[in-house]
């Protein structure tokens, strides 16, 4: 598919430079770098970031490894609670 757009004219400069120093199309430069661009858009939405409750940290004594204990802690603050 064909499709005519505008470009910045210093962008489209730095495009062609890129094109003759990797021997490429400026249109090769352009796909690879959108495609690099969406590539990274869409492992941003992947990350996930964890809510943080104002915790200072792990509590005292708490092992991250040790599922069991780490079940104990969190039953012990629902009945707390």
């Amino acid at each position: 598919m064909s499709m005519a757009f505008r470009i910045d004219e210093q962008l489209l400069r730095d495009v062609k430079a890129v094109a003759t120093e990797s021997g490429r199309t400026v249109t090769t430069v352009i796909e690879d770098l959108l495609r690099e661009s969406l590539a990274r858009r869409r492992q941003a939405k992947k990350l996930v970031t964890l809510p943080n409750f104002g915790g200072g940290g792990l509590m005292a004594g708490v092992d991250i490894n040790d599922s069991a204990a780490l079940l104990h802690i969190m039953e012990e603050g629902e009945r707390d609670a």
